[in-house]
């Protein structure tokens, strides 16, 4: 198991991230306004921040690269399709990361 699949499995919510994508951006806040605190990890940041980014990219997995529960969700495009499906909340609930809400009679 390399690094970055190792790194991907001490947290719910994993998002390789690079400091300067408005897209990577824009999905972290997404995550932090349903009330998740994912776990970001800024390819151009940190140490093997490039060697991580390139065992990404060998598998197609192009920042921003969303892991829920160890597993890969996707990119940009495919957490937004989750978000607007009501899909993504429930995957939330399920691995931790998000409290699920009482249900209101």
């Amino acid at each position: 198991m390399d690094m970055a699949m190792r790194m991907v499995t001490e947290w719910p919510v994993v998002i390789f991230s690079r400091s300067a994508c408005c897209i990577c951006h824009s999905i972290r806040t997404l995550f932090l306004e349903l009330g998740v605190n994912p776990v970001v990890y800024e390819l151009d940041q940190i140490v093997k921040g490039h060697e991580i980014e390139q065992s990404l990219l060998r598998r197609g997995r192009n920042p921003p690269a969303v892991f829920i529960g160890g597993e890969y969700v996707g990119g940009a495009s495919k957490i937004i399709s989750l978000h607007l499906e009501q899909s993504l909340q429930p995957m939330l609930v399920n691995v931790g990361a998000l409290l699920q809400e009482p249900a209101v009679n």
